[in-house]
This record gives structure tokens, sequence and C-alpha cells, in this order.
């Protein structure tokens, strides 16, 4: 596990758990990679974090690397490459936006499991990384902040509130 040494100026901090857990169907060129697929994941140009190796995985790599970073307050995307040991080469690039993180719909600390699709130096589909993140939001005191967001929802006959999350369809 690799950890950043860039720290918030705010009185809160957060602290960003990310796993890059695997790739499908990368190719280069067309062609599926046969190995040597990693992915260097950014928040920015001082914060960049580096996976393993896969050697076996070829076009569906297999990672699960975990990383703990602070995550500046002015943070707004994390970026994840994925790149071929042989020649170096960009697979596909994911911007993954923050707020698909910190989720209004989601209580803090929550896990999120994210797909995300990659796009190559051209701007062309070119596989799918797969993510796990979880924000985690320090006070002055050192203490999970839990309770940050008020109660949404409908009430039920438990006395619980059931919270529904919007979802699109896109064809």
């Amino acid at each position: 596990m690799k950890r950043s040494t860039n720290t918030t100026s705010s009185s809160s901090s957060r602290t960003l758990e990310f796993t890059v857990l695997s790739g499908e169907d990368l190719r280069l060129d067309g062609k599926p990679i046969k190995k040597g697929a990693f992915v260097v994941v950014k928040i920015d140009p001082l914060n960049r974090f580096t996976t393993k190796i896969d050697a076996e995985g070829g076009s569906y790599p297999y990672w699960e690397d975990k990383f703990v970073m602070e995550l500046p307050a002015n943070s707004r995307f994390v970026t994840a490459e994925v790149r071929c040991k042989n020649n170096g080469r960009i697979v596909g690039k994911a911007t993954m936006p923050v707020s698909d993180i910190e989720g209004e719909y989601t209580p803090l600390d929550y896990l999120h499991f994210l797909s995300y699709r990659l796009r190559d130096e051209r701007g062309l589909k070119n596989g799918i990384v797969n993510v796990s993140a979880r924000l985690k939001v320090r006070g002055y005191a050192g203490s999970s902040l839990t309770a940050a967001k008020p109660e949404m929802g409908l009430p039920t006959y438990a006395g619980g509130v059931v919270t529904g999350v919007p979802v699109g369809y896109h064809a």
C-alpha cells in the first residue's frame, strides 16, 4: 500500500481509499493485450500511484491494489490510466468524478464499487476498469463524521427512513 504525503489546508481532511480491482477487454491497436498491464492513478500531478504489473490476465487483468491518499478539498477528479509494460503506451484512460464517491444519496464511509469505460488516445472506447472507493472525512477531533447529512426519504413503520436513489436509463 502506498500513501500520499499531501494534506489539505482546511479544518477537515478527506482520505480516499481507492482500490483498482480489474480490467476488461483491454486492447492495443485493436488486438487484445497479452500481458503486462498496470494502472497509474492520479489525483493531481504530485499524487500518483501505480499498481503492480499483471503478468497473467492478458486483456482481462486483475490487480486488487489498494491506495490510501489524502484528497485535497479542491480535487474534482481521479484519473486512471491503464498502460502496457511492453511499450508504456496508454491502453485507455478514465476520468472519475469525486462526486461519484462523495455520494449525495449514500452515507459517508460507504464503499462504492464502480466501473468506468476506458478511452484510448484517440478517444475511442477501449475496455473497462473496475474500482472500489471509500471517502473518509475527519473533523477537528479526528473522528469520522457519520451524521453529516440529515435523514431524507419516506418514514417506515419501524421508525427508520427509506431513501430512493434516482436511476436513469441510457440507451
